[in-house]
Parts: structure tokens; sequence; C-alpha cells
């Protein structure tokens, strides 16, 4: 069975860090890949970065430049999003999702075949 399950969202106050974990099972990264994707409420998915053991893109601009970091940990099956700098309007919901495309990440960045429940992030003082 394909899954992804997100965790290690909750409350932080502006300027603090995060780490999101993304638990996968069913395939592995060598021919498929995972991206983390956050969605605000009332706006767009927006793809963040993506990673498989053969491509990695990242799509945010650079206003958002050196606030994220994707990593993996093969041993635990876990893909990591590091979160930098948290601004109040990175509030919204995060998640993971795979892309079964020869583990290629996706040109559109919110485009993937399986998706986790997604976790919540809320930047607030």
């Amino acid at each position: 069975q394909v899954q992804l399950v997100e965790s290690g969202g909750g409350l932080v106050q502006p300027g603090g860090s995060l780490r999101l974990s993304c638990a996968y099972s069913g395939f592995t990264l060598d021919y498929y890949a995972i991206g983390w994707v956050r969605q605000a409420a009332g706006k767009e998915r927006e793809g963040i970065q993506c990673l498989s053991s053969r491509d990695a893109i990242t799509y945010y601009t650079d206003s958002d430049k050196g606030r994220f970091t994707i990593s993996r940990d093969d041993a635990k099956n876990t893909v990591y999003l590091q979160i930098h700098g948290l601004k109040p309007e990175d509030t919204g919901m995060c998640y993971c999702a795979r892309r079964d495309n020869w583990g290629w990440c996706p040109q559109e960045s919110t485009r993937y075949d399986v998706w986790g429940q997604g976790t919540q992030v809320t930047v607030s003082s």
C-alpha cells in the first residue's frame, strides 16, 4: 500500500523553525519522487521542494530562498522539510506527495500522484 503520513506541524512563533516529517511506505525514492507542498487558507497549493535518488527541484522564488531545506533518511523511509524564519503568512497545511515518473520531480510544482493527509502549520505569537 502506498502511503504518506506527515507530522511535525503545530504552533510556532514568528521567526522560529520547524521540521516536518513525511513517513512513506509502498515505494522507494529510487524511481519515485517526494515533494513538499503548502496551501494557505483560500489559496492555491504551492510546491516547495522535491527530491528523489535521481532528481531534485526547488520551486520557491528568491523571496523564500534559504528558508526551506528538504532532506531524506532512507533507513527510516522518511523525508523531512526544515523551515526557518517562519512568518504568519506561512500558516496553512503542508503536504508531502509522491510523483510516479521514473524518479523525476514534476515540472509543475504540485503535480503528484499520491498525497498525504497534511499537517497544520500555524505561525503566531
